[in-house]
């Protein structure tokens, strides 16, 4: 599908998307899918999804650069979130990222830093040898990095099956 098709369905699902308090992050129709990833600030629970998907449908089947059957998923970026347009990269500066770079030798690189600057030709990747600027044309894929917090020390936490100890406060 042409871009030009996929702004068509942003701007035909965006108006009933407004009072649900969601902002499309992206459309991608392929393989008889036309999935909507749909975002709000706190995130989106399961029945916001329910809601817009039935909000949508009825919609979408009226657009005739919406041919043939085909599947309509609506969900969430989620925390790992793909980024494919300049505005996905303008969002993430200062998240983690993994980007898979074309070198211009035609080898594959896997970069992973910080985003700390995005345009909407480039992008700035903090990495541990220094910044690195990479041309979106460049970028076969790449997404943000959710980061975990510090493991439990070993040996801090209940047992399962034992029951806790209480204290007993002496005089």
């Amino acid at each position: 599908m042409v871009p030009d098709r996929l702004e068509t369905i942003k701007t035909v699902v965006e108006p009933v998307l407004t009072p649900l308090d969601l902002g499309i992050y992206d459309v991608v129709v392929g393989g008889g899918v036309v999935r909507l990833v749909v975002d709000r600030p706190g995130g989106v629970d399961i029945d916001t999804l329910e809601a817009a998907s039935r909000a949508v449908g009825p919609l979408l089947e009226e657009l005739p650069d919406v041919a043939g059957p085909y599947t309509l998923e609506v969900s969430s970026p989620g925390v790992e979130r793909e980024l494919r347009r300049p505005e996905h990269y303008a969002g993430a500066v200062g998240e983690s990222v993994s980007v898979k770079v074309r070198e211009d030798d035609g080898t594959k690189a896997r970069l992973r830093g910080e985003l700390v600057a995005a345009t909407p030709d480039s992008i700035t990747i903090r990495l541990d040898a220094g910044d690195r600027e990479v041309p979106l044309d460049a970028v076969e894929q790449a997404k943000t990095i959710f980061e975990w917090g510090p493991s439990p020390k070993p040996g801090k936490g209940s047992k399962p099956g034992h029951a806790k100890k209480e204290a007993v406060a002496r005089p």
